[in-house]
C-alpha cells in the first residue's frame, strides 16, 4: 500500500468534476435563452470568468505547465504524443469559444439582438466540447501517461501542482491590481 495520497493527475481529475457541474449549468441556462429569446448577462460573465479563471488558467494552466512540459521531455508513443497535441489544439478551441463568447455578449448588450444565436452558439459548443475533451483526459489519457513517469517525477509534478494552486490567485488577483495601476484596468471585469 503506498502512502502517497493519489497520482498527480487525480487533481486534474478532481477539478474536472467541478468544470463538469458549471457545463450542466451552462445546458441550462442556455436552453432558458433559447426559449425566452433572453440570454441572462451575469451568468455570461460568470461562466466566462469561471472558464477563463478556473477551466483555463488554473487547470488548463496545470495540464499545460506542469504535465504537459514534462510529457514533452519523455519518449512519448506516437499515440501519447499525438493525443496530447490534440489536448493542447482543445483547449485553444475553447479559448477562441469563450472570446467570441465575449463579443457575441457585447454586441447584445450594444443592442444587436441578433447576436443572441451566437451567445447560444458558443454556449452549445462549449457544452458539447467540455465533456468530450473532459472524458478523453479522464479515460484515455491521464493515467497511461503516468507510466513514463518514476514514482519521485510524479511527486516532484504533484507538488509543483500544489505550488501552483497556492500561487495562482493571488497572483491573477495581483495581475488585476497592476493592471489597474497602470491606468487601463483589466480587459473584462466580471459581473460588470
Amino acid at each position: 500500500m503506498s502512502d502517497r495520497p493519489f497520482l498527480p493527475v487525480a487533481p486534474l481529475m478532481i477539478e474536472h468534476r467541478l468544470i463538469e457541474r458549471m457545463i450542466e449549468v451552462m445546458r441550462q441556462k442556455t436552453k432558458q435563452a433559447e426559449e425566452t429569446s433572453i440570454p441572462d448577462l451575469r451568468f455570461i460573465d460568470a461562466a466566462v470568468d469561471f472558464i477563463r479563471t478556473y477551466a483555463d488558467h488554473l487547470h488548463h494552466g496545470k495540464e499545460e505547465g506542469i504535465l504537459f512540459r514534462a510529457l514533452g521531455a519523455k519518449p512519448l508513443s506516437e499515440e501519447h504524443r499525438r493525443v496530447m497535441d490534440e489536448l493542447v489544439a482543445e483547449h485553444e478551441f475553447g479559448r477562441q469559444t469563450t472570446t467570441r463568447l465575449v463579443k457575441a455578449k457585447a454586441r447584445y448588450v450594444d443592442g444587436d439582438a441578433g447576436a443572441l444565436t451566437e451567445i447560444i452558439d458558443c454556449f452549445f459548443a462549449l457544452t458539447d466540447f467540455y465533456p468530450k475533451h473532459i472524458e478523453k483526459e479522464d479515460h484515455h489519457f491521464f493515467v497511461p501517461v503516468m507510466s513514463y513517469f518514476s514514482r519521485e517525477e510524479q511527486d516532484r509534478m504533484l507538488a509543483e501542482g500544489k505550488e501552483f494552486d497556492l500561487k495562482f490567485i493571488h497572483g491573477h488577483y495581483g495581475s488585476v491590481v497592476k493592471e489597474w495601476e497602470q491606468g487601463a484596468g483589466p480587459t473584462e471585469v466580471p459581473g460588470l
